[in-house]
């Protein structure tokens, strides 16, 4: 059996987690959890690069941000839908690494492949639990799904602190080559697309700036779970980490 992750985050394509949540998987992984992503595709019809070139670039991210595993499933991109066959798969992937805790892109988004991503993890987050469903792993159930915020915000339910591995989500975010913006790549070295424009490498700072200003640090990640939180203690929940860092 596989050693358990601690954290497993779920994208529809390489470049998905990074891009709106590689601060937080870095952050996790630098406190000792073992934490693991999925691209739900292997990122075929993109505009820029090839399959192989993005395999490359999503493992050599993984090595920046320090992950315990990563890997691509097989979902056709552009074909990512919530089929009983798609769901199945996304369910072996939770039983064999039993994560507490799984990330999934927020369902309002405006890539369809995103939206249904979301609602596949979900989905498969309580299937896997069931006994009854075969999938050749013993049922398992996580303990809660996070989604991060895409193009379209929400009242997120917590916001991270990234400012410490923002320069480190940075350099994972660069090892995609092929996508992002390269100043020193030739002007006419493939097609741009709005990914590899320098206004949304540029986007990426403000994006971490505004959700930083909300929350009083420089770089932040927003968050939102559908569950209310419990607590015992809400002085410790609202009031212990601010004291600590004298803001009480």
């Amino acid at each position: 059996m596989e050693q358990a992750l601690d954290v497993l985050a779920f994208g529809a394509h390489p470049d998905d987690i990074e891009l709106m949540a590689g601060g937080t998987i870095i952050k996790l992984a630098r406190q000792g959890y073992r934490v693991g992503m999925i691209s739900l595709t292997r990122g075929e019809m993109g505009t820029r690069g090839t399959p192989e070139i993005r395999r490359e670039e999503f493992a050599a991210s993984a090595g920046i941000m320090g992950l315990a595993m990563h890997s691509m499933l097989d979902i056709p991109d552009g074909g990512v839908n919530e089929s009983e066959e798609n769901r199945l798969k996304v369910i072996r992937e939770i039983r064999r690494w039993r994560p507490a805790l799984l990330f999934a892109p927020y369902w309002e988004t405006r890539h369809p492949d995103h939206a249904h991503c979301s609602h596949l993890v979900r989905e498969a987050a309580f299937y896997s639990g069931l006994k009854k469903i075969e999938s050749g792993e013993a049922a398992f159930r996580p303990a809660r799904v996070a989604y991060y915020c895409e193009h379209y915000h929400f009242a997120p339910s917590f916001v991270v602190d990234i400012s410490d591995v923002f320069e480190i989500r940075l350099e994972a975010i660069r090892a995609y080559k092929s996508q992002v913006f390269n100043p020193d790549a030739p002007a006419d070295d493939e097609e741009r697309t709005h990914i590899s424009s320098p206004e949304y490498f540029r986007s990426i700072y403000a994006r971490a700036e505004y959700w930083g200003g909300r929350i009083g640090v420089r770089y932040g990640e927003p968050f939102l779970v559908r569950e209310v939180i419990r607590t015992e203690d809400p002085f410790a929940l609202l009031i212990g980490r601010a004291r600590e860092e004298g803001q009480g």
